[in-house]
């Protein structure tokens, strides 16, 4: 049987899950209906076989003995897709309140394992009106850019194209490291290499740890193992007018939104705004323009101080920017960021053993992961029936009671919060402060 080893990044967030702390991405998909379109059991059987033909999506994790500590993709013998794809009716009501408090509490639940690690549900209210499909991805599965590659692969638009790109992939064996005296060796010097690159972005990494965690509390709450989503969006236009007058990229904006965004939660909760923090970590893709998405995980990631307790819009954009400015100077594999660089430098047993701690030390490095998910730009549709909102979903560290978002789709930014559902009960006035930080911005930019 064909396998495909997992990469130590991948590894590392398939060991990383606990029953409370599951490790998957998600999205939430919002269809309007269309006149013609299908209905909600036609729905859902498009999406079973849709995802049936996507191969990805019949893999399963398991554990090899060579190289030790590795674990391999491999097709499930006995997949059935019907395990993975469900449907739920929300109550008579708000339909698009009732989808995202149904997605929060399915977004609670660790994916099985010893099953390809996803899971799709489609949630409908009456008939003939409105419909949501919520994606679950395990991590170890995909990054942001490789889950999008996945999870495009059930609209209208991109499912009848993806024969072709099929006929092309070829599984990757695993290596032995019993294929011969050359490659034993080729490989120890690659160990070598590698640790000694380990060394050197681990001390980065150290570095930009905080022995002493300061942030703020309400974002470092004791995990419940609760899921709580709220959703925001902000106009495009809007962010490119203010990125037009301040200057920076429309993604430096989106930053200095979440920052004051931040600050007026705060504000409103009657917290003390804090001096230093909180620590944002923003992930940025490690694939080359223009190159396939390929499999697992490739990114590492920035560190940045969210200007929170500056009370100046104009002067949080700015130190933003400069902020960023600095990052991007200095490459993504230096700093508290790196840590997803270090993984891959690291032996596999390492990861197997060790993730536990990594786990428990987030909280160290960073108190909130804002991350940006990039989407296909043409319009797409499931069944016939436009998509009209998704809203991206990152997994929350252990100790961090929040993570935020973001896909431009129609004009439109998408944001998804996932926070703990105890430690955030007001997610919605977070949501709400983002669309009014963004309306002082572009008022000041006029």
């Amino acid at each position: 049987m064909s396998s495909e080893l997992l990469a130590p990044l991948d590894l590392a967030f398939w060991h990383l899950e606990s029953e409370g702390h599951p490790m998957h991405l998600g999205a939430l998909a919002c269809f309007a209906p269309a006149p013609g379109g299908q209905s909600g059991e036609g729905v859902l059987d498009l999406l079973a076989t849709r995802a049936a033909a996507i191969r990805r999506l019949r893999m399963q994790v398991r554990d090899v003995l060579l190289p030790v500590g590795g674990a391999a993709w491999s097709v499930a013998k006995d997949f059935d897709v019907r395990r993975h794809v469900h449907q739920i009716r929300i109550p008579d009501g708000d339909f698009a309140a009732g989808a995202v408090s149904i997605a929060g509490e399915l977004m609670e639940r660790p994916l099985e394992r010893g099953l390809p690690p996803w899971e799709m549900y489609l949630l409908t209210g009456e008939a003939g009106g409105p419909f949501a499909v919520l994606v679950k991805l395990h991590h170890a599965l995909a990054d942001g850019m490789r889950a999008v590659a996945i999870g495009a692969g059930i609209f209208d638009e991109i499912a009848d194209a993806r024969t072709v790109g099929a006929r092309r992939a070829r599984a990757v064996q695993p290596t032995s490291w019993l294929s011969g005296t050359r490659q034993v060796a080729g490989f120890a010097r690659g160990r070598i290499e590698e640790l000694g690159r380990a060394v050197g972005v681990g001390a980065s990494v150290v570095r930009a740890s905080r022995l002493d965690p300061r942030g703020v509390p309400a974002l470092s709450a004791g995990s419940s193992g609760t899921r709580r989503l709220g959703t925001a969006v902000l106009d495009l236009d809007d962010v490119q007018r203010v990125r037009r007058a301040a200057g920076g990229t429309a993604n430096d904006v989106l930053l200095a939104v979440v920052a004051g965004g931040l600050r007026r939660w705060l504000e409103a909760r009657g917290e003390p705004l804090p001096d230093v923090g909180p620590r944002a970590l923003v992930p940025v893709s490690r694939r080359r323009p223009g190159s396939p998405p390929g499999s697992g995980n490739k990114f590492s990631a920035y560190l940045l101080e969210l200007p929170v307790g500056d009370p100046d819009p104009r002067s949080r954009m700015d130190r933003v920017r400069t902020a960023m400015d600095r990052n991007k100077a200095a490459g993504p594999s230096r700093g508290a960021g790196a840590l997803t660089v270090l993984a891959d430098q690291l032996p596999l047993l390492a990861h197997r053993f060790g993730a536990p701690l990594a786990g428990g030390a987030a909280r160290m490095l960073f108190d909130v992961l804002v991350t940006s998910v990039p989407l296909p730009r043409s319009a797409l549709s499931l069944g016939g029936c436009p998509l009209r909102e998704i809203y991206p979903m990152a997994p929350l560290a252990r100790g961090q009671s929040l993570a935020i978002a973001l896909s431009t789709y129609g004009g439109r930014v998408h944001v998804g919060l996932v926070a703990d559902g105890k430690a955030v009960p007001d997610l919605d006035r977070l949501a709400r402060s983002l669309g009014e930080e963004l309306d002082e911005l572009l008022a000041l930019s006029r």
